[in-house]
């Protein structure tokens, strides 16, 4: 669609799983547009690399943040005269997914990543923090929203604190010391405790949104649940439409059995979501056919234009405040003209408050990285149990 309206005599090509692949590659002339997904670039990679590209654009690019995927991999074998890569989040999570992205438009020119890591992520040396700012600037062109469109109405975030019932903190407190006790007497080596640290903590934060997430046979009412429910009616009551994340379907699908039971109207998706599918809900959300958008944060965090919200909600906290900002970004964006009200609901003495301590250090990552400085985000098996003891 961008294509069709600001470069006309462009020809778009969106090649697609069961098309005729073959003939698709071999018809390809001047003023042609390949627009492939990452699965496919994969699958076709052979058919890609044989082919000498004048350009190649990477969006979403942090798709191939992770050197030894699949998706990266493809990327790499890519023979294009200039290449460029898009992104909102160019560091999620460490400095080697930067060096991967130069490795892609730029290649060699921050040496191998064993050389990188022990000259810029091991060193504590200043003078080495300028010198990676110094190599990487003159190719980064880095337009921050606030910058660029500055006609945008205001945002405001709500960290909306719950209390769970006495019933509730009973079965996560029991959860929390099972934790500790299963992560302290795991054996293994230390990629599996790690595993098994995620589990667990996985574990606490179902339950903070719903105890039946992690036992079916519990029946405990929902802190979190009723008080979803008494925001969501009050922007009904007012008019207001919102979007609703939740990085758990599980957790969606007790949220969508409860509107259905109040007969409040919603469009959804998730990963399991087909693409035509997919369009359908986007555009019959902004045409007005729904008063909420609930959507599963990875499959709804990027590609989406949703300005008829004026709210957003989410639901559970994430490890990394740039994936909730992104979706959140889903209704502030070109075209919205109302103020925009992000909820985060954190269920008080549990996991998801410390989760959102850790984001005061982790939202300013991108910004420190880009300026030179490393702040490794990766939480240790140490670090992560920590995380379960109490205080």
């Amino acid at each position: 669609n961008e294509l069709t309206k600001f470069a006309p005599t462009l020809n778009p090509i969106v090649l697609k799983p069961g098309s005729a692949r073959k003939e698709t590659f071999a018809a390809l002339s001047s003023f042609d547009v390949l627009v492939i997904s990452y699965g496919l670039l994969q699958s076709e990679e052979e058919n890609i690399n044989a082919k000498d590209w004048a350009t190649a654009v990477l969006d979403e690019a942090h798709a191939i943040k992770n050197t030894n995927t699949k998706s990266s991999k493809a990327a790499m074998g890519i023979k294009a005269g200039f290449r460029m890569a898009l992104t909102g989040t160019p560091v999620q999570n460490h400095l080697g997914e930067l060096w991967n992205l130069f490795q892609f438009c730029n290649p060699g020119l921050l040496g191998s990543l064993q050389q990188f890591t022990e000259r810029y992520v091991k060193s504590d040396l200043p003078e080495q923090k300028v010198h990676l700012k110094k190599l990487i600037s003159p190719f980064i062109l880095r337009r921050t929203k606030n910058k660029v469109l500055s006609e945008l109405p205001p945002k405001t975030e709500i960290t909306h604190n719950i209390e769970l019932s006495n019933e509730e903190l009973a079965f996560y407190e029991a959860l929390r010391r099972q934790a500790i006790s299963v992560i302290e007497s795991g054996g293994g080596n230390a990629g599996q405790q790690h595993l098994l640290a995620l589990a667990e903590i996985t574990r606490l934060r179902l339950a903070c949104c719903n105890p039946a997430l992690v036992n079916a046979d519990i029946v405990l009412p929902s802190s979190k649940l009723a008080a979803f429910i008494e925001i969501m009616e009050e922007l009904r009551a007012n008019s207001h439409r919102a979007l609703v994340f939740s990085q758990f379907i599980g957790h969606l699908a007790i949220v969508r059995q409860s509107l259905d039971q109040m007969g409040v109207s919603y469009q959804y998706l998730d990963g399991s979501t087909s693409l035509p599918d997919r369009e359908k809900a986007v555009k019959a959300f902004q045409a007005g056919k729904g008063e909420l958008f609930l959507i599963s944060l990875k499959a709804g965090g990027l590609g989406l234009n949703l300005t008829a919200a004026d709210y957003v909600i989410h639901l559970d906290p994430w490890w990394n405040p740039a994936i909730e900002d992104q979706a959140s970004d889903r209704a502030h964006r070109i075209g919205q003209t109302r103020p925009v009200t992000i909820y985060r609901l954190v269920a008080k003495n549990t996991i998801e408050e410390k989760i959102l301590n850790l984001h005061a250090t982790k939202r300013d990552m991108a910004d420190s990285l880009l300026e030179g400085s490393d702040q490794s985000s990766r939480l240790s098996t140490r670090e992560l149990l920590e995380l379960l003891r109490e205080g």
